[in-house]
């Protein structure tokens, strides 16, 4: 018996793979990372959407758009490309409107010179130069797309109302005597905005609004009552406290008025 038992053979048979049982490939990996890659763009993507303004989403926009062609008379001229729109200008050009046929740069030399000119105003010479060097301090300048805005600042020591009111102060009043006077020297249609600062949250009644649109009214009373064109003052706003200056909101610093010459 263990003659007959030996005498047969074990064998052992090893089958190994063949075709698709015995290797996938890596191409799922790669469809995978894809996936994975998209997926992560869409998300990113739908975080962008939430998290940005229109503004923000539209400048996004014009930065991928390669159709987007910046032409010289474009919107940071302002309108009509930066020619001077106002009731003594009309040329009879154009669709209808009042055009001033002076260029950019006429105008842009023209309102840098009424810059100096409110400086020489405030910091004239004789005994009073020193009083209007104080002046000088309320007031800055600034050139923006909407034209230059002159801008009547509150000092904690020499405010430009009286308290919490919007009764002109004497330092205000004679800053419109020399802001009516230079403001007649040319022919833009202005802008006034009030500006103030924040009060506490307590308040039953928040004055923000009401008194920033009575500040920036008695502006317009006071350089109409030296002289200068009413027709000219397209409008007046009342900002509030929603454009802070300063970092604390409740900083008297954020008392101002601003004053527009539009282009």
């Amino acid at each position: 018996m263990a003659a007959q038992r030996g005498g047969n053979p074990i064998i052992i048979r090893r089958v190994s793979g063949k075709g698709e049982s015995a290797h996938h490939g890596g191409a799922w990996k790669v469809a995978y990372a894809d996936f994975v890659t998209a997926m992560m763009a869409f998300f990113l993507l739908m975080w962008l959407l939430n998290a940005t303004t229109e503004k923000q989403r539209q400048g996004l926009a014009d930065y991928f758009n390669p159709t987007i062609v910046h032409s010289g008379k474009g919107g940071a001229d302002g309108a009509f490309g930066g020619d001077i729109q106002d009731f003594d200008t009309n040329s009879g050009q154009g669709l209808g409107a009042a055009r001033d046929t002076r260029g950019g740069q006429a105008q842009d030399a023209e309102l840098d010179a009424l810059v100096r000119h409110l400086q020489d105003e405030l910091t004239g010479s004789g005994a009073e130069s020193m009083q209007k060097v104080n002046l000088l301090k309320h007031v800055v300048t600034r050139m923006t797309d909407e034209g230059l805005v002159i801008e009547l600042t509150d000092l904690t020591d020499a405010p430009l109302f009286v308290g919490d009111s919007a009764q002109a102060s004497p330092v205000l009043q004679e800053l419109s005597v020399i802001l009516a006077r230079v403001l007649k020297r040319v022919r833009n249609p202005i802008a006034i905005a009030g500006h103030v600062r924040s009060y506490p949250e307590l308040l039953i009644h928040s004055p923000v609004w009401a008194l920033s649109d009575a500040r920036g009214h008695t502006v317009r009373n006071l350089i109409e009552k030296w002289g200068f064109d009413a027709r000219r003052i397209q409008r007046v706003s009342a900002m509030a406290d929603r454009r802070n200056r300063a970092v604390n909101p409740m900083d008297p610093e954020n008392n101002r008025i601003e004053v527009i010459l539009l282009r």
